[in-house]
């Protein structure tokens, strides 16, 4: 018989008159270690505009290294200061995250952080408190407890069912032949045993080729990894007819209408494999068609940035039919979640880009039978470079009159980040009809620009433009500059539900394996030369005509770059 889901105190305040204290608290006693996690949420002090509140968090269940608490509010309330956590905030939506110094959770311990926040009117205790993805003060119900039909963000779900984030309380698959290439490197067992994405980049890779593992074997070695605990898989599914219509470097095997080869080469023999009832445990993440639809926004006709080729597959709808076709055979399977790219702000941020690309996104999630529920959500920065954060200057800033946006670097772009730019552009899909609860993934593989050369503080205010140089973590020569970025670091470490909205950050594109060769390479993979990748480039119009800013002696992309590997470990931020 199942057990029914037993409803404790947390959404109970005891409000103490004049004193405007609030608590929250889950009761002891018998039947308790059924609750995974408890949250004493209590404010402390409160005035007509203000209050601190204190929250401790209590873990029943696994040691944690990492944590993260979820809450929403009924009314108003803005955090505006905080200690001993990261606080973010999207409208009512807040994420406190641990600091450095204490995100050790042991079975049983607790942790505490405050904060000051803002309001008016009420001032009511959140209902709900999810730790990584897992509600607290709620009976987390056992094998025979049905849960919800959709879980939602606070149920962690059953194999075989979606959960809001296959991220959360979940290892995430060790690539072993990527971990060797990395292991091998001076300094490279530092990061070897990170997660990175699986390229599925040609049909070959389905069974493997070259004695690389396929998807089966990679399958398999993911089941070993997962134990009894949870464990995601990160794929990328990159083969469209036509591929990287407005690059050279990753041209794919298919030609523009090999929409038909696609389908039947390609996408069905993955969907079956991934269907195979024996990995209907494993949480599969899809990382869908990088580049492609985007391009059909920004690299065509009219555009002084057009391609003849992204020309033709605007004008054959096969990015659009291959798109919707994989999201539809792949979102039938009941574990595999499909994140669609969505490019990243140096390339989408400006207002003729961004609402255009949702727009594009949505008509490819429509066709082929796909609908707007097999998008899982979104991902940005994939194999990009541009910064998670910029804390040196805000895109509402002003220099001697002159707004950010008309610096030569922003160049009247809306965003200066990713993790900005990926939160509007999840807020723009749900406002265009995708579901309310879509995420967000970032690449931070090869963002974090750290090194000697990463600024410390604001630019000088002598003119906007030294103001952007002087203190933006970026160093790129152009935010349109993509290949082998001269001076590029390992961004953050991947982790699950690091900000609002974002479901996790992520190492999609392997560091140390190469964006493309920096002159000509004849090969059987079907990877041109395209002269971005080479460092004597004086550029196009879609990097403003700068130098590429790539480095020399790379090889073809998807092969292992060792000089690369190691600029990327010594100018990691945070440092390694």
């Amino acid at each position: 018989m199942s057990r029914t889901r037993t409803a404790l105190l947390a959404a109970l305040a005891l409000v103490a008159g004049a004193s405007g204290t609030a608590l929250a608290v889950a009761p002891g006693g018998a039947g308790i270690a059924a609750v995974p996690c408890t949250v004493d949420y209590k404010v402390q002090n409160q005035w007509d505009t203000g209050f601190t509140a204190a929250v401790t968090i209590t873990n029943n269940t696994t040691a944690k290294s990492s944590w993260s608490l979820k809450w929403s509010y009924a009314g108003n309330q803005k955090v505006t200061n905080f200690w001993n956590s990261k606080i973010s905030q999207s409208g009512a939506a807040v994420t406190a995250a641990n600091e450095s110094y204490n995100g050790t959770l042991p079975t049983g311990g607790s942790v505490s952080f405050g904060f000051q926040g803002s309001y008016s009117g009420t001032n009511a205790v959140p209902a709900t408190f999810t730790l990584d993805g897992v509600t607290c003060n709620v009976d987390g119900g056992g094998p025979t407890d049905p849960g919800p039909t959709d879980p939602g963000p606070t149920d962690p779900g059953t194999p075989g069912t979606r959960v809001d984030n296959p991220y959360a309380g979940a290892k995430v698959y060790v690539n072993p032949e990527w971990s060797a290439n990395a292991a091998a490197e001076p300094g490279g067992s530092r990061i070897s045993n990170q997660p990175t994405g699986v390229w599925l980049d040609r049909v070959a890779a389905i069974n493997g080729a070259g004695g690389k593992m396929g998807l089966r074997a990679h399958l398999d070695e993911a089941l070993k990894q997962k134990g009894s605990g949870e464990l995601a898989v990160q794929l990328v599914i990159y083969d469209l007819p036509g591929r990287d219509c407005a690059a050279l470097a990753s041209n794919g095997e298919f030609g523009p209408t090999d929409i038909d080869k696609y389908k039947t080469q390609y996408i069905d023999p993955i969907a079956a494999i991934l269907a195979d009832s024996k990995y209907a445990s494993l949480r599969i993440v899809t990382t869908v068609e990088l580049d492609s639809l985007p391009n059909l926004v920004t690299n065509v006709s009219p555009r002084n940035t057009a391609t003849p080729n992204c020309d033709t597959m605007k004008s054959n709808g096969n990015y659009i039919k291959g798109v919707g076709y994989a999201l539809n055979k792949l979102g039938d399977v009941p574990n595999v979640y499909n994140y669609v790219d969505a490019g990243h702000h140096g390339w989408l941020g400006w207002d003729d880009n961004f609402s255009a690309t949702v727009q594009t996104i949505k008509q490819a999630a429509t066709a082929e039978g796909a609908t707007v529920n097999d998008v899982h959500g979104f991902i940005t920065n994939t194999a990009n470079y541009s910064a998670l954060k910029e804390p040196n200057f805000t895109i509402n800033d002003s220099v001697n009159g002159k707004s950010v946006r008309e610096s030569k670097w922003v160049d009247w772009n809306r965003y200066v980040d990713e993790l900005s730019y990926a939160q509007a552009f999840r807020q723009e899909a749900v406002n265009q009809g995708f579901p309310s609860g879509v995420g967000m993934l970032i690449d931070t593989s090869r963002n974090g620009w750290g090194g000697s050369a990463r600024p410390t503080g604001p630019g000088a205010k002598t003119d906007v433009d030294t103001y952007v140089d002087g203190g933006r973590l970026d160093r790129r020569l152009n935010t349109g500059n993509w290949c082998n970025q001269s001076g590029a670091g390992l961004g953050e470490r991947p982790k699950a539900s690091p900000a609002a909205g974002i479901d996790a950050y992520v190492w999609i594109k392997p560091p140390g394996e190469s964006d493309g060769a920096s002159s000509a390479v004849p090969n059987d993979e079907g990877k041109g030369f395209d002269r971005m990748c080479d460092p004597t480039y004086t550029g196009n119009p879609r990097n403003n005509n700068h130098m590429s800013g790539a480095l020399p002696n790379a090889p073809l992309s998807g092969h292992w770059f060792s000089a690369q590997f190691q600029e990327l470990m010594k100018n990691a931020y945070p440092a390694l």
